[in-house]
């Protein structure tokens, strides 16, 4: 199963998209499955359901933290490639849906009740969720040498 796929299946096992994304990278990297499950839980639905930035963007950018990101306040180098990546992420995530914003996404904002039952009702969360969490597989996979 490839890392895409893996992202989509754990998201479809239940876990939030942010979850999902970065289980699929984190053991190549060094970060086993529950503190990965673990550290990326509460970014779901746009961190904790407040409908900012999707989860699926948020846990990309956890992984390329854990590939690129500096541990020397000095290694200025992996920092700037760092925000490169992440820059490039995001142009290429709102390149293929306009948007980072979980509440822009699913087109309702759910951190109100309204918002998270209207987005329960349309299912919202099995049948929009699942593309946004592949897109964000995919473009890591395009973005990240092996």
């Amino acid at each position: 199963m490839s890392r895409v796929e893996e992202a989509v299946a754990c998201f479809n096992e239940g876990f939030v998209c942010s979850q999902a994304v970065l289980v699929a990278y984190g053991a190549q990297l060094g970060l086993d499955r529950d503190t990965a499950l673990k550290i990326a839980d509460g970014f779901g639905g746009g961190m904790a359901r407040m409908g900012a930035t999707c989860g699926a963007v948020t846990g990309a950018l956890m992984v390329i933290g854990l590939k690129h990101g500096r541990t020397a306040v000095e290694d200025t180098q992996a920092h700037e490639t760092t925000y490169d990546l992440v820059y490039e992420f995001i142009r290429r995530f709102k390149s293929r849906n306009h948007s980072i914003l979980c509440r822009e996404l699913l087109g309702c904002d759910i951190s109100t009740p309204e918002g998270l039952q209207n987005a329960r009702q349309q299912n919202l969360f099995t049948t929009v969720c699942p593309g946004y969490v592949r897109d964000a597989a995919e473009i890591i996979e395009e973005i990240l040498e092996p």
